[in-house]
């Protein structure tokens, strides 16, 4: 992320693995991923790509030794990079690869840099990561369910097949719920219990609900009055996107991710939906 009080990119989230000897036993195969906000693109200054790109490896090679991980092919960058920060974007990815010849490179990509590929460019990696939700505005009253709509991803891939880049598939398998106050947009919400859901508020629709009196859920302070809209991934859906994927996908062998996985998460799928889900693709 961007540090205001320095003004240079800092990181603030590393990963933690509780159980690093699980991995080296079992012989996982990890793939680093580094999220850079589009705020810290877009305020570093073109020269700066060289340090980040340094700093970056150097942070990934010291959490590998620290949790024993080994054998690394391939390192990936997340960013919702935009047509006005692509160059210092791409001179970054270049970077990486110009120092670091080990690993092969990878990128994720949305749904509207597929879209307008033009205006967004294509990074200049080896292959990217296709993710398949957060299709519509969260922050709109009347959006149906941003995570994933089958019939909204249609108009992003159009052209799939047209891009130019090898891709893998990642599908959602979270939910969460959209706050709203006054109309407005106040929020996101996870984990909230459905009885403690019942018992405050109202059911408007489907996946609307309004709060019925001031109350205290999950830490989080809700007003009577306020509206929440719940966005999950539901099996249907997903196996339906992916329908809509299989037509236009653009190379013949890849991956599918699922995010994001835990426990409470897959308890909501059968092992069966899962296997489904993963096969829908091939």
């Amino acid at each position: 992320a961007w540090d205001e009080t320095y003004l240079k990119p800092s990181p603030i989230a590393q990963v933690r693995i509780a159980d690093s000897y699980f991995i080296k036993c079992n012989q996982l195969q990890i793939i680093p991923t580094v999220f850079i906000t589009n705020e810290c693109i877009k305020n570093i200054q073109t020269e700066q790509c060289n340090s980040l790109a340094e700093n970056i490896l150097k942070l990934i090679n010291e959490i590998a030794f620290v949790n024993s991980i080994g054998a690394i092919k391939e390192i990936q960058i997340d960013c919702d990079w935009t047509a006005s920060t692509k160059e210092k974007y791409f001179s970054l990815l270049t970077k990486l690869q110009q120092i670091d010849t080990q690993h092969l490179y990878s990128a994720t990509i949305r749904l509207f840099q597929v879209k307008y590929a033009k205006e967004a460019g294509i990074p200049p990696v080896k292959k990217g990561l296709l993710m398949c939700y957060n299709m519509s505005n969260l922050k709109k009253l009347e959006t149906k369910n941003s995570i994933i709509d089958p019939e909204e991803i249609k108009k992003y891939t159009g052209k799939l097949d047209q891009y130019p880049l090898a891709l893998d598939v990642a599908l959602p398998v979270f939910g969460w719920y959209v706050l709203f106050r006054k109309n407005t947009y106040a929020g996101l919400i996870q984990n909230l219990n459905d009885d403690s859901l019942n018992q405050y508020a109202m059911k408007l629709a489907q996946n609307r609900f309004a709060i019925n009196k001031d109350v205290v859920l999950n830490n989080t302070a809700f007003k009577k009055g306020d509206l929440l809209r719940y966005e999950g991934s539901s099996y249907t859906d997903i196996m339906a996107a992916a329908s809509v994927l299989n037509q236009k996908i653009n190379t013949d062998s890849f991956r599918v991710v699922l995010f994001h996985l835990d426990s409470l998460i897959l308890s909501k799928y059968s092992v069966h939906e899962i296997k489904n889900i993963f096969r829908s693709l091939h």
